[in-house]
Parts: C-alpha cells; structure tokens; sequence
C-alpha cells in the first residue's frame, strides 16, 4: 500500500476518479450548456403587435404600404418561447435595399430569434410601393373654431411662427398636396389672447390626411381676441306702400336696442341698425317677427329676431284752402306776376290718419312753382307742394300761369 501511495500513476488515477464522483453527483443548473430538452416541453405562442422594420435608401427613396405592426407565432421548447414571448428581443423587417422604384411584393423576415423555434410570421407578405423621395417648403395656414369665442368679442389674423413648414414624402403624394393647416384648439367662450402649439395637417383636395414627414410637425399659433361690441338704436324702415284705404298709424318694436359685434372699424361707423317693415299687404292690426339688419363687417347683432307691432289707423279727409303760392329759381332781373289762379294760393284736398288730418293747417304746407332757366313770356308751370310725412294730398288746380318780365 505504501508503494502505491508513493506511485504518482495511483494518486492521478484517485483523484479522477473522484473528481468524476463530485462530478456527478451535483444536478444540473437552469440555464447551463448541459441542460437538455425533452420532449414534453415544446409549445407553440403567438407574440402580437411586432413593430416592422425596412431598410432602403432613406435619403432619397419612400416606402409605404408595409404594415405597421404584426404577428408572429412561435413553436419550439417552452423555455425558449417564453424568453422569446417575454424579451421580444427580436426584429421583423423587410430587406429593400437594392429596390426599384415602383409597387412589389416583398416577403417579412425575423432575425434574432433562436434556430431552434420553428417561425411564422402574419402577414408574411406586403404590397409595397417605393418612390422617389421629394422635399418641398409650404406655408402653413392657421385655423380654429369660431364658435368658442365668447359673446362680444371677435378674433383678429392669427399669425404663425414658423410659417412655413418643410414636407418630404413620394412625389405622387407631395404632388397631391392642397392645404397645410394648422388647428388652434380653443376652450369655451375664449374672451382673451391665445397663443399655444399647433399640430400641422398636411391634406389633400377632398380633405384627406397624407401620409408625409412635417418639420417641423407642431407650430405656435396666436389668436388676438378683443372685446368689439356695441349698443345703437335700432330704427324702423317703412317699406312698400299700404293697400287702398289702410293707413299706418304706428310701428312699435318689443326692444328698441341691439348689441353689435365686428371690426373695429366698422363698428365705430355704424350708429345704428334696422327692421324693415313691408307695409303693402297690411291690412289690420298685425304683430310681425322680423330680423335685425346689420352691415356688412358686423358679425353678430343681439338679438337677432324683434317683434314689431303695427297699428292700422283710420283715414279721414280734408279740404285746406288758401295755402299761398311761392316762386323758386328766378334771379333777380326778372319779376314774375300770376295771371291763375287769382289770389296766388291754392286749395289742397288732404287725407290720411284721422288725428293728422284734423290736426294739419295751412301752415303744414308749403306750395310753390319753380321757374328756374324760364325767360319772358307767358308760362304754365306746375304747382308743388311740401307737407307733413304720412298725409297724402291732391291740389284743386295742379297748374299756374305766369308771366315772366324784366325787373324795373
């Protein structure tokens, strides 16, 4: 035994020997090189929402029609799956690198995923289109809703900064390009100046959204609000002429007032705004709703609806006589002296509303004949008449003769 012990052959040979004991007697370790798969593990799951990858020449060229996200089913031993299911540490993509311009179809492939599981990828296949690629600098037009700003008050211009927008993307699609805007979002009843970060919409002819590269993607827009309105008086405006036999005697409206909101401008200018009342079919007492009439530049009137109530009247007639004959328009060379009718005043037959007519005079009148450019001689010349506002009045003799002589 002490020979053996003292042998070096002996000694290597034991401690092999044991080495193979320990060796074998430690189970092993999750995850090592000695780990071995059987059968009853394998599993198959379907991993969702897999971003697509494509590599082409992104300088110069444009891809699209490849989907955005898809699925991808796995099938192998449990411990891979769930790794690969967990990390999803692997890529889906599509090789265009060396792609003609024009639409292909193009198979999806995945890298980084063990060879051992067993791979299938939905969809596997895409229509792609390739163009060329376009860069072109538009201007950006802002706009908002009208109906958040607040009662009397009115928006100015927005203004833009930047205002203009640089947009790549295939040619066919630039091409298509007919608005770039920009949205301010608006609260309720704005009353004060906004200014705020805009999105910008890049949209064709019909209002569809396209599919290009905007930079800068947001703007800042700013919306001057002020505060433009103003109280005027709201007046009424006879229109048309009152059937046979009916007589207006008044036109009352429930306000007499309106609130008007515009341009500065145009609001200092407008004193007033109107209700038109078409009296041609009013026969009896009637109460009308009818809108208020504003000018242009003014964009909003309160309110916009007034009731006006109109009052027929009962005629009366009546004969005013000795209403004296005035001359207009003769210079002073000449004089003039009336042959008819005699005592130069005319006799008037007036109608109208009962308390007008009753209550007008001779004075109410104002009758002459204009003898403006005559020259010497004799001359029949029309009698005219100026009266009060809603009589109507016929003359019992419409002509006047005059001479006409120089002035001594």
């Amino acid at each position: 035994m002490d020979k053996l012990m003292d042998n070096p052959w002996f000694i290597k040979v034991i401690a092999l020997l044991l080495a193979l004991l320990l060796y074998s007697s430690v189970p092993p370790q999750s995850g090592s090189k000695l780990s071995v798969d059987v059968p009853g593990d394998q599993t198959e799951a379907t991993i969702t929402d897999i971003p697509v990858k494509a590599y082409y020449d992104t300088s110069n060229l444009v891809v699209s029609g490849l989907p955005t996200n898809v699925s991808v089913t796995v099938d192998g031993p449990l411990s891979l799956v769930q790794s690969a299911k967990a990390l999803k540490n692997f890529e889906v993509y599509v090789d265009l690198t060396k792609a003609k311009i024009g639409n292909q179809t193009v198979k999806l492939k995945v890298r980084n995923m063990s060879d051992k599981l067993k791979v299938s990828i939905k969809p596997s296949y895409a229509n792609v289109s390739v163009q060329e690629k376009v860069t072109k600098v538009f201007k950006v037009t802002a706009e908002f809703n009208k109906g958040n700003i607040a009662d009397g008050y009115t928006a100015g211009a927005p203004t833009v900064e930047p205002n203009k927008v640089t947009i790549s993307g295939a040619k066919n699609v630039i091409d298509r390009i007919t608005y770039v805007k920009a949205t301010l979002g608006l609260g309720q009843s704005a009353n004060a100046t906004v200014t705020d970060d805009a999105p910008v919409r890049v949209l064709d002819k019909d209002l569809n959204k396209l599919d290009v590269v905007v930079e800068p993607q947001s703007v800042k827009v700013t919306l001057p609000i002020k505060n433009t309105s103003k109280t005027v008086p709201i007046n009424v405006v006879q229109k048309g002429t009152p059937p046979g036999g009916v007589t207006i005697s008044s036109i009352d409206l429930d306000t007499s007032q309106a609130t008007i909101t515009g341009d500065e401008t145009v609001l200092k200018d407008t004193d007033h705004v109107r209700v038109e009342v078409d009296v041609s079919k009013i026969t009896d007492n009637t109460t009308l709703t009818l809108p208020v009439i504003i000018p242009n530049g003014i964009t909003k009137v309160t309110p916009e609806l007034v009731k006006a109530t109109v009052k027929v009247g009962a005629n009366g007639t009546k004969k005013i006589s000795g209403i004296p004959i005035g001359t207009r328009g003769l210079t002073s060379q000449y004089k003039a002296v009336f042959t008819a009718p005699l005592g130069q005043t005319v006799n008037l037959s007036v109608n109208g509303p009962s308390d007008q007519v009753n209550a007008a005079a001779v004075g109410d009148f104002n009758a002459y004949v204009d003898l403006t450019n005559l020259t010497e001689g004799d001359h029949d010349v029309q009698i005219q008449v100026d009266g009060p506002l809603g009589l109507s009045w016929n003359l019992d003799n419409p002509t006047a003769k005059i001479t006409i002589s120089k002035a001594v």
